[in-house]
Formats: C-alpha cells, structure tokens, sequence
C-alpha cells in the first residue's frame, strides 16, 4: 500500500511535488474507498483507495507517474551496474533551469508491504547517488536501517549509523558498492534477506499499466481468464461488461486459422510459426443485444477501440484487485467512454472484488470523473 511520495527536480518539476494519499478524518463520505490497516503509531489514520490526478496537458500529471516510476527502475536494475561511470538513466533534472542539471533529483517514499510501514530516500545525480536511506516502522517508533550519504571532502560515501537497528553494517557490501548503484539494489543482490519485503514491493506490488497503442496491454489476459480460470472470474469478467453499458449478453473466444490468416505462415521457421499459433489462434468474441433479443456475435476487428480496449484491461485489472497491488496508469480513460472507466472503479471501492486493498493512481483530462459520489 502506498502512503505517501515526493519527488523534486524532475522533469516538468523544478521544486517539491508530493502525493499524499491520506484521507481526512474531516470528510466521512465514501467510507468504502478508504483502507484503514491499524497501523502501530498511526491509529486511526486511514488511506484512500483511489487516487485521481487532474490537470491541464503539461501541468505534470504525467512526470508524476513517470517519476515513481523512475523509483522503482532504479530499485529494480540498480545492482546490474557494471561501469562506475555509467550514467544514471532514470535521473532526469529539470530541463529549463541551468543550475538543475548540476543538482540531485530527488524521490522519497513511504508504503506498506506485509503489515509493516517503509520509508525510503533517495537523492542522485545522473553521476552518483547523493544520499540514500531506509527506516521501518514496525512497532511504532522509527527503526532506521541506513543512511549513505556522498561525502564531497572525501570523495565517498560515509555509511551512518554505526549500529543501526534494522540492519547490520556490512563493510565490505558497502566498500564494493559503485557509487552510481543503489546499496539497497545491491545488499538483494549480496542476499541480505532483510532487504527483501522492500525490494520485493517495488518489483511485484508496485504496478504500472500503459494504456497507449503500444502499451502491451493485450486481450490475451482476459480471454485466459474466460478460458481457464474459475467460474467465479468468468462471471466477474461477463458482469463487467454487461454493466458497463456495451449491449453485451456473452463473452467467448472464436478459433481462428492462423495459416490462412498469415501470409508465408507455412514458410515461416518452426519456432516463428509456434508463437504464432500461441498467441493468434484465438479471438474473443463478445455477442450483442439483437432484435426481439436475440444475441449476435461480431468479429473482433469490427469492435469499437474503446471496447476492445476494456476488455483487454479487464484480466490486468482483476489480477490487481486479487493480489491488492498498488497500479499507476496514465490517461485512464484513453479510448473509453466515462461509463466504462467508472465500473472500472467502483470495483476497487468494492471489498467484494477488492478484498487485498488494491489501489489506483490515475491521471486524467475528463471533468465527468470529478464526481463525489464516486471518488472522495
């Protein structure tokens, strides 16, 4: 569960930018979007399930997104650096200010992964990382585990404290720490099992899903959910297009002969026509509202954008809500109607389909969605 992130010199943002995710106590609408994990020193704090970012195109919707994003590459590839002279690549200084290519980028986060609240900072150049720190709260108190910080005088990192509390000093990890990777990515990569519920958050909890044309959010998800999975997510995945307005009454899948439909299939090699079959020798199909009620099965390709578009994002979505992941998409309304976008939301206000706290993080252009009756 995502608390709280900040982030400061990057991109579209030259001074602090943060996203706080905590619900007031003041408002009492909409009790059903709120998560209240009883938190030991937090009591009675609550969270909010769902998140929406609004703003006109460059305000910086997206360099929001794109910054925790950022966070999380660097976690998850940070100890894969070889060359201590390798630029950082996900540090990316605000472009119009001189002076700022010469300063840290700064990301700081606070979240939630197996009961226990994180805090993790980090501070980086494209050429080193400035400052790095890792403190827990498991039982209230603050239990600080690092904190690394580039020493300009020594030309060095000097590693504090001496003695912390949640994880033991390892000299030699921190000796061959390259000053351009995270000591975080590489005590996981040294096999300090302490590390793990923090790195594992990043890598398996925190997800992002690209909606754009080239995003990768395919329909294969979902139709193996109609094919595979259980009869209570095949009755999930038809609810949800039946209530989204689209005149469905069934969903299933049609075969589809991949030699007649590729061209030069049979002179392809064995391997090539073997993903071929694996991935194009089915198509949903979704049977519409007829006359005198009779349903009617339209080709796929004769679907409109946005249909096809939600159906795809159906299996990624119920995936999320089983597994109570935390989900960054950008534009969520890309290519989908209001209607479609707000049955896509309310599941997460549901415990029912949302039994795991799963939260969205979204940005948009459409003002219908700036509705009280379903975001707070």
């Amino acid at each position: 569960m995502l608390l709280h992130f900040s982030v400061s010199n990057y991109r579209a943002f030259r001074g602090l930018q943060s996203l706080n995710l905590t619900a007031s106590n003041a408002d009492k609408s909409l009790p059903q979007n709120l998560i209240e994990p009883n938190l030991l020193g937090l009591k009675g704090k609550r969270w909010v399930k769902a998140a929406g970012v609004y703003g006109a195109n460059a305000s910086g919707k997206s360099t929001l997104l794109q910054a925790l994003g950022a966070l999380a590459g660097l976690v998850r590839t940070s100890a894969k650096t070889t060359d201590p002279h390798s630029p950082i690549q996900q540090i990316e200084p605000f472009a119009l200010d001189p002076k700022a290519a010469n300063e840290p980028t700064a990301l700081a986060i606070v979240f939630v992964n197996q009961g226990v609240r994180y805090e993790y900072r980090v501070a980086a150049t494209r050429q080193r990382i400035v400052h790095e720190s890792l403190r827990s709260f498991p039982k209230g108190p603050e239990r600080l585990w690092f904190v690394r910080d580039w020493s300009e005088s020594e030309q060095k990192h000097v590693y504090s404290p001496d003695s912390p509390a949640g994880l033991p000093r390892n000299r030699d990890i921190e000796t061959r720490t390259l000053d351009n990777m995270l000591y975080l990515s590489k005590g996981i990569a040294e096999a300090r099992k302490e590390l793990e519920p923090v790195f594992r958050w990043f890598v398996e909890h925190l997800r992002f899903l690209d909606l754009s044309s080239d995003g990768g959010v395919g329909y294969n998800t979902t139709m193996s959910l109609l094919e595979e999975g259980s009869a209570e997510e095949r009755q999930a995945i038809l609810q949800i297009l039946k209530h989204a307005d689209l005149g469905i009454s069934e969903a299933g899948i049609t075969d589809v002969n991949v030699r007649d439909e590729v061209k030069g299939f049979d002179q392809m090699p064995d391997e090539i026509q073997q993903q071929i079959v694996k991935h194009f020798s089915k198509n949903p199909e979704l049977l519409h509202k007829g006359s005198q009620g009779a349903a009617h099965p339209l080709p796929w390709e004769t679907e409109s954008a946005g249909t096809q578009r939600f159906y795809s994002l159906i299996g990624p979505w119920l995936d999320v809500l089983k597994k109570g992941y935390t989900v960054c998409i950008d534009e969520l309304e890309t290519s989908m109607h209001p209607i479609m976008v707000r049955e896509l939301l309310k599941l997460f206000f549901n415990q029912a389909t949302n039994p795991n706290n799963a939260q969205i993080i979204f940005t948009t252009h459409n003002p219908l969605l700036l509705d009280t009756t379903l975001l707070r």
